[in-house]
């Protein structure tokens, strides 16, 4: 996929890829730190909380870094 306005990949991240995705070859940092992540349990995304200190962990998500969620992410801010 070519990088563009929805589409952002930089190969050259010392953290890349910072999360496990099924095709990281579409691995979209556009949204490196998630904008929904203050959302809590309204994020949409695969997270939990941890038990110790009750924050959030999204380690286990994969919304804002694949492609086809750009959309998704877009309308959730705009709610």
């Amino acid at each position: 996929m070519e990088n563009n306005h929805r589409f952002f990949s930089n190969h050259e991240c010392k953290y890349f890829p910072c999360h496990e995705i099924p095709n990281s070859g579409d691995f979209n940092c556009l949204f490196c730190y998630c904008p929904l992540y203050p959302y809590d349990g309204k994020c949409d995304g695969n997270f939990n909380y941890t038990k110790d200190k009750g924050t959030k962990n999204c380690t286990n998500c994969h919304l804002p870094h694949l492609p086809e969620y750009y959309d998704t992410i877009i309308l959730k801010l705009k709610e």
